[in-house]
């Protein structure tokens, strides 16, 4: 579908059904000073090929605005918003995935984390259970670690055993040595005594140079989904929080135990803070390109918050999902944000303070008295089923969602306001397809007359 391009660069704040003008990435030629292409060259050899060719011919990367195709389902921003909704909308965590035989028969051939930076190939597989489901919005199909990447990091996803790094920063030292790297990499120079900190305010400072445009693989791929969406449902954009993504770095992959997280955490606080500090400024960033480019809402994956003690969490995660949110809302104040701290029960509350318009939450809590909760301080809900529901045979998955939902609201007069129906938790690969389509009618036929 051809785009319409203007000259303006402004972003509107805010989103309507109507088709709206974002910035999306376009690369214009502009002449480079030799040092600073000399260190962009070095983030953009971890990017796709197309950026780095333009690296190489001296060639940046430039915002214009695209006007989309018009929204035709708006009912999660509606929501969002807290607008009254003809039916309760829903998605589901890794709706693109494995348990989708298009999706397996696509990627057979194919590496993950290639696929991730080919835009067409991400579009294609976000549409999947678009084109198959009534979903009421799509994901973009990406991954939580390609922040890592861009700093540097060699991350491998490995069959059975999940992402693996090649290089964990788990150490004073190590950490030291990957800001050093990103240093060098932007073409700065640590001045000789310069403390930890000093160069985290540094790094700080150049952030966006860390994210663009080592990830414009991902700010391409959103256009190219929202201008194939054709305006069908909204697309989310999502980023790992920076306490998840430190886990992972410093673990070296998933873990069972978190040892080295927690001796890291507990032993020196501060590089931990540290490096979780660059990792939110990365993430908001990030999550405003990916608004430039055409995301319509945004969520925050806290996957590990509950992996240590609420503490922990309540230290090492809260203060920095906290700082994405006010990023982002004082740049883009009617921006539709989401976030998930799985297994955080204990941090619903303190989420609830935040500048997140829907808190997500997992199944284990209760969503009628979540809803309440988080309705009575502005805030919206998304969630809760229990993704080993979707095993039960679809008849019995309608009626558990029916309880769950009558349970919640069904004293309500109208279909709830500020609500997103959603899993507690992402699709399994061996759920079936058609057990995911009773769940979505199950919730699409609720409080319908």
């Amino acid at each position: 579908m051809a785009a319409s391009y203007q000259k303006s660069r402004s972003i509107p704040s805010h989103l309507a059904s109507s088709a709206q003008p974002f910035t999306a990435p376009l690369y214009l030629v502009i002449p480079a000073v030799a040092a600073v292409l000399a260190a962009t060259w070095k983030r953009l050899s971890r990017s796709t090929p197309e950026v780095a060719m333009a690296a190489a011919a001296g060639q940046t990367v430039e915002y214009s605005t695209i006007t989309f195709p018009p929204l035709k389902n708006d009912r999660v921003l509606r929501a969002a918003r807290g607008e009254p909704v003809d039916r309760i909308p829903v998605w589901v965590m890794r709706q693109a995935g494995r348990y989708l035989p298009e999706y397996r028969k696509f990627m057979s051939d194919k590496e993950f984390f290639a696929v991730c930076r080919n835009p067409k190939q991400v579009a294609e597989i976000t549409l999947q259970p678009i084109l198959r489901y009534d979903l009421d919005a799509s994901i973009i199909f990406s991954d939580i670690l390609v922040i890592p990447q861009a700093m540097g990091m060699a991350v491998t996803l490995l069959p059975d055993k999940g992402p693996v790094f090649a290089e964990p920063v788990d150490s004073r030292a190590g950490w030291h040595k990957l800001q050093d790297r990103l240093l060098n990499d932007l073409g700065l120079k640590a001045t000789p005594g310069m403390s930890s900190a000093e160069k985290n305010k540094l790094l700080v400072q150049h952030v966006p140079k860390l994210v663009s445009p080592s990830l414009d693989y991902v700010y391409a791929a959103i256009t190219e989904t929202r201008m194939q969406l054709d305006g069908r449902v909204p697309l989310l954009g999502f980023c790992g929080a920076p306490m998840t993504l430190a886990i992972y770095m410093i673990e070296g992959g998933g873990s069972k135990t978190f040892a080295k997280t927690s001796a890291l955490m507990h032993g020196d606080p501060q590089t931990a803070h540290e490096m979780i500090e660059v990792l939110a400024h990365m993430c908001a960033h990030y999550l405003m390109n990916q608004v430039k480019a055409g995301a319509q809402a945004l969520q925050v994956f806290d996957s590990y918050a509950g992996a240590l003690s609420p503490d922990i969490w309540r230290e090492f995660s809260l203060p920095y999902m906290t700082l994405i949110a006010d990023i982002i809302k004082k740049e883009y104040p009617h921006m539709p944000m989401i976030c998930f701290a799985k297994d955080a029960h204990y941090g619903l509350d303190a989420l609830a303070e935040s500048k997140y318009d829907i808190i997500a939450l997992d199944s284990s809590v209760d969503l009628g008295v979540c809803y309440k909760k988080m309705t009575a301080k502005g805030k919206g809900v998304q969630g809760n089923m229990d993704p080993t529901v979707l095993y039960a045979p679809p008849e019995k998955i309608k009626e558990v969602v029916g309880k769950q939902l009558q349970a919640a609201f069904g004293g309500m007069s109208t279909i709830p306001t500020r609500y997103i129906a959603n899993m507690g938790h992402g699709m399994n690969p061996d759920h079936d397809i058609e057990h995911l389509g009773a769940f979505i009618d199950a919730v699409h036929a609720f409080g319908k007359k």
